[in-house]
């Protein structure tokens, strides 16, 4: 006979949450310092603004449908497909409606430089990804509670 301890789900799927948070956030920035450093060194300042911006734009999109997935998730389970699915389209639709912001701001090559604002954007958003699946296999949250009390019936003296 064994006993079990019974677990707390939504606490271990917020923290498994904070953790993998945590991770490919520091994951992003780091890449995205690094793709600045050599944007700076083979085409000068906007083409580090362009990789910073793009690190940036990364890091914030991303966080935010971690966030509010991990929320829902920890709320209503069922329904945590679903939305995530709805975050994504609304995370690309973030990152269109933030780049056209920005080709408004700023005239093409004037103080960013596009290709690298575009290739710090895919390379972070891809680190951001491969980090957050290796953290979250690590996490070993649970896809479902398992029952706390089984009834066992028949059986004889």
């Amino acid at each position: 006979m064994t006993t079990e301890t019974p677990r707390d789900t939504a606490r271990t799927r917020r923290d498994g949450g904070s953790a993998v948070l945590a991770g490919a956030a520091l994951g992003t920035v780091a890449a995205g310092v690094l793709v600045a450093l050599v944007g700076a060194l083979v085409d000068g300042a906007p083409a580090a603004y362009g990789a910073l911006v793009g690190a940036v734009l990364a890091a914030g999109v991303m966080a935010f449908g971690l966030v509010t997935v991990n929320v829902v998730a920890g709320l209503m389970p069922g329904a945590s497909l679903m939305f995530a699915l709805l975050t994504y389209a609304l995370q690309l639709l973030l990152v269109l409606v933030a780049l056209t912001a920005l080709d408004g701001v700023a005239g093409p090559g004037e103080a960013l430089s596009r290709g690298w604002l575009a290739g710090a954007l895919i390379g972070t958003v891809l680190v951001w990804l491969g980090v957050q699946v290796v953290l979250a296999a690590r996490a070993r949250i649970p896809v479902y509670d398992e029952p706390r009390e089984t009834v066992r019936t028949g059986g004889g003296s």
